[in-house]
């Protein structure tokens, strides 16, 4: 469980093809506190740690999480969002976040206002995810309020310091992310859907 409230930004410094899986090898402050079997959020995607070297540590991406996240599109250098997962008892600061990416959305449009940024994302709607007006959602891992909702986007504005500390300073129009559609919307969506 996490909280879409990122740590830091790790870079890539190898990725290692394996039949039908991804070791990804990550440089990252948190390293010296991590441990083998941990989780980590990359991106949004819960990885587990197989291995921690120096400053760096590999998690493992299988074949079916590359087909459904952006992680088989990274290269080396890459930034990408970490979370640790969420400690009981600590403040819930964002909203509760699986790291279990639903689909990928394309970032459709940047716009910079008066201070502040506006991503526009849009996502397949056959999937039967869905977006409310002034609800959660995770785009690479980042909580965000969701603005401006319809029923194949959403716009999340996003402030300089979440713009500074995660992967957003990277993105433009074009660029595939994952998304983490509300746990509880999901939930709602289905039981409806089951009446």
């Amino acid at each position: 469980m996490f909280t879409g409230i990122v740590e830091e930004l790790g870079e890539v410094i190898k990725l290692v093809g394996e039949k039908g899986n991804l070791h990804i090898t990550v440089a990252a402050r948190m390293t010296p506190e991590l441990k083998i079997d941990q989780s980590v959020a990359h991106n949004g995607v819960c990885l587990t740690v197989v291995n921690v070297e120096g400053q760096s540590y590999t998690v493992t991406a299988i074949n079916e999480t590359l087909e459904k996240t952006n992680l088989g599109m990274l290269k080396e250098g890459d930034l990408v969002n970490l979370e640790r997962g969420m400690q009981l008892g600590a403040r819930l600061d964002g909203h509760i976040v699986q790291g279990h990416v639903d689909q990928i959305g394309i970032c459709k449009s940047v716009r910079q206002e008066e201070g502040s940024w506006i991503y526009t994302f849009e996502y397949d709607p056959t999937r039967n995810n869905i977006t409310i007006e002034k609800g959660s959602i995770t785009v690479n891992g980042v909580s965000l309020t969701v603005i401006n909702s319809k029923k194949s986007e959403f716009s999340v504005a996003i402030i300089p310091y979440t713009y500074d500390n995660t992967s957003f300073q990277n993105l433009r129009e074009g660029a595939t992310v994952n998304l983490e559609f509300d746990v509880i919307g999901k939930y709602v969506k289905r039981l409806t859907e089951l009446k």
